[in-house]
């Protein structure tokens, strides 16, 4: 793997690949010294942010992308994988809302996304 955007877009095809919702790519590096994207998923259950959270690190280590830090636990509805250039977010779709994060990076742009229907 050899830049940060194609990590990102791996994220997407794993999360999309196993039925996540509203998955958001936004470019911070611009606005960001500790990253350039945010890969933002929703999970329909704790168990389905767990799956995602095992299914992400499984495909990254395929990859040699290795994982720098993980916080949160899937009872907390917020998982943040920290991979370095790429913070893969994975939440239920009641913290999602809550924190927004869309929102508070409004102004940075989101990638437009090729998924599956």
């Amino acid at each position: 793997m050899n830049n940060s955007k194609e990590a990102a877009l791996l994220a997407v095809k794993v999360l999309d690949n196993k039925k996540a919702q509203d998955i958001v790519v936004i470019d911070i590096s611009v606005k960001s010294s500790f990253a350039d994207y945010f890969v933002l998923a929703s999970g329909s259950s704790e168990r389905q942010i767990s799956a995602l959270r095992d299914d992400i690190d499984e495909e990254f280590a395929k990859a040699n992308i290795a994982l720098k830090g993980i916080e949160g636990q899937p009872s907390s509805g917020w998982i943040l994988m920290d991979f370095g250039d790429v913070i893969v977010n994975l939440l239920t779709v009641e913290m999602r809302q809550r924190y927004n994060i869309e929102k508070v990076w409004g102004d940075c742009e989101f990638l437009e996304l090729d998924l599956e229907d």
